[in-house]
């Protein structure tokens, strides 16, 4: 079988050189890599150019539209059977493309999606905001693994699709919040096989300093909401749990600067739910400087998400359009 590998880029030269260089050790030898620039000023031309005799790499640069609209520009020019999509700071296993050959030969799926770990070559704050991707004490525990909520949705910085799919869907048609989540609704509501390969896992590094990270999660707090938009039923209880630990948190820093002890009970779970991470992340690290630093993340990534979710939940709510260009399916 043959894969097409879609990378689309923004401003970040330095990130698709390490990318390249993990698919030049690829076992497996039958892709090609398409790399799209969308509307860079900070290209990476030159970088790709280097790649060229040693992968099947075609470069292209398009005015800026965001990630969905890149992809489908993409997959419009792949000639894989099966088309996978990474972000562009990813570093991918050299047993990666072997690993879902395999698995799709034993168990076909139209469509899938992989975890994200850390690499031994990543920063303590990036490791620690892995950490909170995953943990199982966070919302990360609730995806990347075979026992999570609901529908599985893979997310567009590891996910492939079959030709099939692509041609029956016709790809994204949002190109940013939300849009990898909205594509995954629809792709299982054609009645396609969706499913998790765990062993096809890439190493994610997301953001590099906790201001960073609590943007990047502000902003995937209101893509839940904007998903909710095309999706209404998609919105499950789960997904309150960010603005719910944020607003509790928010009434017991609030209780303890009055000196009153209205949310002592609450004061006591966030105490303890905080030395769970703490435990947790220490022994797994075997460091404590990474368990306060994992602790650290867990909160910048519930709360983000969690006023990201709440304050375009509030838009919503009160009738304050969010401007975006949608396209037909």
């Amino acid at each position: 079988m043959k894969f097409s590998l879609i990378i689309p880029v923004y401003n970040r030269p330095d990130e698709i050189k390490e990318l390249l260089e993990s698919l030049q050790e690829q076992t497996y030898k039958n892709f090609e890599v398409i790399v799209v620039e969308d509307g860079s000023t900070m290209k990476c031309e030159e970088i790709c150019n280097t790649f060229d005799k040693i992968l099947d790499l075609r470069y292209f640069f398009k005015p800026n539209s965001g990630q969905g609209f890149t992809r489908n520009y993409a997959f419009e020019r792949a000639t894989g059977e099966y088309l996978i999509v990474f972000d562009s700071d990813c570093i991918i296993p050299a047993h990666y493309l072997q690993t879902v050959n395999d698995s799709l030969n034993a168990n076909w799926l139209d469509a899938f999606g992989g975890p994200d770990r850390a690499h031994e070559s990543f920063t303590d704050i990036q490791k620690a905001i892995s950490y909170s991707m995953t943990s199982v004490f966070t919302t990360g525990g609730i995806r990347g693994n075979k026992k999570h909520v609901g529908q599985f949705h893979p997310r567009s910085f590891n996910m492939g699709i079959s030709r099939e799919v692509w041609e029956k869907t016709h790809g994204y048609i949002i190109t940013r919040k939300g849009e990898d989540i909205e594509f995954s609704i629809y792709i299982h509501s054609l009645g396609f096989r969706i499913g998790l390969i765990e062993e096809a896992h890439v190493y994610h590094k997301r953001r590099t300093d906790f201001r960073q990270f609590f943007k990047q999660l502000h902003f995937f707090g209101t893509a839940r909401i904007n998903v909710y938009r095309f999706h209404k039923s998609e919105l499950k209880a789960v997904h309150f749990f960010p603005a719910v630990f944020t607003a509790g948190l928010g009434l017991t820093l609030l209780s303890i600067l009055l000196g009153t002890l209205s949310f002592g009970f609450m004061l006591f779970c966030y105490t303890l739910y905080s030395m769970l991470i703490l435990i947790d992340a220490s022994v797994k690290f075997n460091s404590l400087r990474m368990g306060w630093l994992s602790l650290c993340a867990a909160y910048i990534q519930l709360t983000g998400y969690g006023l990201g979710f709440i304050s375009e939940g509030w838009k919503e709510l009160t009738g304050v359009g969010v401007k975006q260009v949608v396209l037909k399916r």
